[in-house]
């Protein structure tokens, strides 16, 4: 007979709300810092070991899969083990990845470095996604803390890339940025040990395919597949974007070589600013709206060329801001709370092989036609089948009635 947790929200003290929401967004913030920051170190890669496009998509494409295949194999270990001891275990994996940047010099070291810390992303980014579920009363509150909490990852996002940059200005190593990320989750390891959790009951241990099992739920793949689409479109501005405006010979260069911070700094006032529009409008409808301009952002960009994407492809990160946490947060949503571990990690790993595929097929396709441009019109493909998805699930809304009863 299956346990039932005894986790409600009643019994979240005001203390440990706190707690729970300012761990989950430093945890958000540190591991953004590294897996965001991939635009501007792919450049510095393929000169150091003299790499092509499709070699050096390696940097993001590797620790996504580890990503997925921990979030879709490991994570319903978040119920069945409890969430602290996952959370635990995955920052610890994860800073000692970081420092060990400094051992060796190899591609293929880093390659099984960015592996480990993918593998570790994936066991604390289920465990606290499930953390979020367990102190939230109901999935508006749930949509909104999920914008905050992705609204720190925006800003792992900016501080990450932007470190590479000050790095590399100063004749310093990338590589630094993996032990200014392994010192920050060392102390966010401590915090994580001292702090107060929720009380759970955890659940008896299943197969390790019950959260593949979980994707023949029409909810579960239906969210899982929307946010597929849309992380294969947000990947290729932040893992692309520097590379193809290294063709943009006009008079906005500045612009041109901090294109990626203000994409990520769009994307994070959006997300911030998410938790205000979500309490206006229904979410179906502001889904719908920003898919349009997303996909505007891109038709236009191939249209008109480089000049034009140089504004534009920046400018879609604030239309994506919402996109994925509020996506995830309804996904989540129409599951119960003991569940929430199992259906984080099976869409985390759709949204891990969307991040690992999109830029690797996007690099495959620009050396076949020796020009990443051409990766960017299979980009524009991703964007205008999400806006189809998104402006059905507004008309038909398929999910509103499973999101009420799980709200009771």
């Amino acid at each position: 007979m299956q346990h039932k947790p005894v986790i409600t929200t009643a019994v979240v003290t005001e203390h440990t709300y706190t707690q729970v929401k300012w761990m989950t967004c430093l945890m958000f913030f540190v591991f953004a810092m590294t897996t965001d920051a991939v635009g501007v170190i792919i450049p510095e890669v393929v000169k150091q070991f003299d790499l092509s496009l499709t070699q050096a998509a390696a940097f993001h494409y590797v620790p996504m899969i580890f990503i997925g295949l921990s979030g879709l194999f490991l994570g319903q270990l978040a119920d069945q083990l409890g969430r602290k001891k996952i959370i635990l275990f995955g920052l610890f994996i994860y800073t000692l990845a970081c420092f060990a940047f400094a051992l060796n010099q190899s591609f293929y070291f880093y390659m099984l470095l960015l592996g480990l810390c993918g593998l570790s992303i994936g066991l604390f980014k289920t465990g606290a996604l499930a953390l979020i579920g367990d102190i939230s009363p109901n999935t508006l509150s749930h949509t909104r803390l999920m914008n905050r909490v992705e609204g720190f990852f925006g800003l792992g996002a900016i501080v990450g890339p932007a470190l590479v940059a000050v790095l590399l200005m100063l004749d310093m190593a990338w590589e630094q940025l993996y032990l200014v990320a392994g010192l920050i989750c060392a102390i966010l390891l401590i915090i994580a040990w001292r702090m107060d959790y929720p009380a759970y009951v955890t659940q008896p241990k299943t197969s390790i395919w019950h959260c593949l099992k979980l994707a023949k739920n029409p909810y579960a793949l239906g969210f899982s597949l929307a946010i597929a689409c849309y992380v294969a479109t947000e990947v290729a501005v932040f893992v692309w974007l520097p590379t193809l405006l290294q063709q943009y010979d006009g008079q906005y260069t500045l612009l041109a070589a901090h294109a990626i911070t203000v994409f990520f700094i769009l994307r994070t006032v959006g997300r911030f600013l998410a938790e205000w529009l979500l309490t206006l409008f229904s979410w179906t409808i502001l889904l719908a709206w920003f898919s349009t301009a997303i996909a505007l952002c891109f038709v236009l960009s191939m249209w008109q060329g480089v000049a034009w994407a140089l504004w534009l492809m920046p400018l879609s990160g604030l239309f994506m801001s919402m996109m994925y946490p509020t996506l995830n947060s309804k996904g989540i949503s129409c599951f119960p709370r003991h569940q929430h571990g199992a259906a984080a990690g099976l869409i985390l790993a759709f949204t891990a092989l969307a991040a690992a595929l999109g830029p690797l097929m996007m690099g495959i396709v620009g050396d076949i036609f020796g020009d990443v441009r051409y990766g960017f019109y299979l980009a524009t493909g991703f964007a205008l089948i999400m806006t189809v998805g998104l402006w059905w699930n507004h008309l038909v809304n398929p999910a509103e009635q499973q999101l009420q009863i799980m709200s009771h």
